[in-house]
């Protein structure tokens, strides 16, 4: 039998996530640059990344999920590292506070249950994509 590596020791894991995140962060933070918004608008560009993060995971989820084969950094590296960087729940609780700190709380719990329904919408159609795309063994 042999061991499974220890994470932290793991160097090509732990350099392939942190090269993965700096991948993501720096997509979202263009995707922040290009569409930015005004205290009390809708913040598109954090919605736009956390929809098109969770489809994105949807798709990995259908290419990983029983896939003889898979290199095994490829979840690690994608989903955690990349997707991780690009999706951000962190910024969607800043977005959804300022909304409601601007007197625009009907936007912000509009933002946060459509970021959310829309998400999960995502991420269920981009793992039925998935499955016609590469179906499995």
């Amino acid at each position: 039998m042999t061991a499974l590596p220890v994470p932290h020791r793991d160097l090509a894991l732990l350099g392939g996530v942190a090269a993965g995140g700096a991948v993501g962060s720096l997509g979202r933070w263009a995707v922040g640059l290009a569409l930015p918004h005004g205290v009390g608008t809708f913040p598109w560009a954090t919605f736009l990344v956390n929809v098109t993060g969770a489809f994105a995971m949807g798709l990995l989820v259908s290419f990983l999920v029983d896939r003889p084969g898979v290199h095994r950094l490829a979840r690690p590296v994608v989903g955690v590292g990349v997707l991780g960087g690009w999706t951000t729940f962190s910024t969607l609780a800043v977005d959804a506070v300022q909304l409601g700190d601007s007197d625009h709380v009907q936007l912000g719990i509009a933002y946060v249950a459509g970021t959310f329904l829309v998400g999960v919408l995502a991420v269920a159609l981009g793992m039925w994509l998935g499955r016609r795309v590469w179906p499995g063994p």
